[in-house]
C-alpha cells in the first residue's frame, strides 16, 4: 500500500509544479505590461519623475483511550478556534493509525475521541464506503469503510476479508468516525515534517503528506464535508 501514496505523492506533485508553472507565466505578463507602461509613461514626458504602481501483520501496540484523554482535541477547546489548514503554521501533534497496510495521520486538535468498535446497522440506499451506524453512550455515530473510502480501487474482495477493523476513529465533533485496525502512535510534527499542499481543491481531504513516514495527514474539516456529501476520495 506504500505504493499507492507513492503515487498519490507524484500526483501531487505534478499538480503543483502545473499550478506553479501556470502562476510564474501570469506573473511575467504582469511584469511586462508594467514594464511597457513605464517604458511609454518615459517617452511621453522624460522630464517627469515615475512613481511607483500602488499594487506594484505486525501487531502495534493499541494505544489505550485514556492514554489520549488527556491530550487536547478540538472538543475540548473553543469551538471553531483551530482548523486543520492553520495546523501547519506551527508544530502539533498528530496520532497515526492503521487500515489494510495504509498509514494515515490525524492531528489531535481534530480528534473527538475514539471507540472500539461495536456492531454497526446498515442502512439501505447509502454508499459502499459507509459501514453504517454504531450507537456508542446514545450517540449514533456513522462508521466509515475507510479502506473502501481512501483507496476503493485496491479493495477486492480478498483484500476486504482481511481487514479487522478494532477502533472508530471520531472526527472533530461531528457523528463521522473512520474505522481503523492499529492504533500505531502519538507524534509531534513540525511545519517542515509535512509536505503541504497548496492547492488541495482537487484532494480537499488531505492536508499533506508526512515526509519520512510517506502516509496522508487529513484534512479533518474537508472530510467531514464530503462524507455529508455522500462521496468518496473520487468524489462518486
Amino acid at each position: 500500500m506504500k505504493n499507492y501514496l507513492s503515487e498519490l505523492l507524484t500526483d501531487v506533485a505534478e499538480e503543483q509544479a502545473s499550478v506553479q508553472a501556470l502562476e510564474k507565466q501570469a506573473k511575467d505578463k504582469q511584469l511586462e505590461s508594467l514594464l511597457d507602461k513605464v517604458n511609454l509613461a518615459k517617452q511621453e514626458n522624460a522630464a517627469m519623475p515615475l512613481s511607483r504602481h500602488p499594487h506594484d501483520d505486525r501487531e502495534p501496540e493499541p494505544i489505550d483511550e485514556l492514554q489520549i484523554a488527556p491530550v487536547k482535541t478540538r472538543k475540548s477547546r473553543a469551538a471553531g478556534q483551530t482548523h486543520t489548514k492553520s495546523v501547519n503554521r506551527e508544530s502539533f501533534q498528530a496520532m497515526f493509525f492503521e487500515v489494510a497496510g495504509l498509514t494515515v495521520a490525524v492531528p489531535l486538535i481534530e480528534l473527538g475521541g475514539i471507540h472500539h468498535i461495536e456492531k454497526t446497522n446498515t442502512l439501505m440506499g447509502k454508499p459502499k464506503w459507509y459501514k453504517g451506524v454504531m450507537v456508542h453512550r446514545e450517540q449514533n455515530i456513522n462508521v466509515v469503510d475507510t479502506a473502501l473510502w481512501v483507496m476503493p480501487e485496491k479493495c477486492n474482495q480478498e483484500l476486504l476479508d482481511s481487514i479487522k477493523y478494532q477502533y472508530v476513529i471520531m472526527l472533530n465533533d461531528s457523528d463521522w468516525g473512520l474505522a481503523a485496525e492499529h492504533l500505531v502512535d502519538t507524534v509531534t510534527l513540525q511545519h517542515d515534517d509535512v509536505k503541504w499542499l497548496d492547492n488541495p481543491a482537487k484532494r480537499k481531504w488531505l492536508a499533506g503528506l508526512v515526509k519520512d513516514k510517506m502516509c496522508a495527514l487529513l484534512d479533518v474539516d474537508s472530510l467531514i464535508e464530503l462524507l455529508e456529501n455522500g462521496v468518496n476520495i473520487n468524489h462518486d
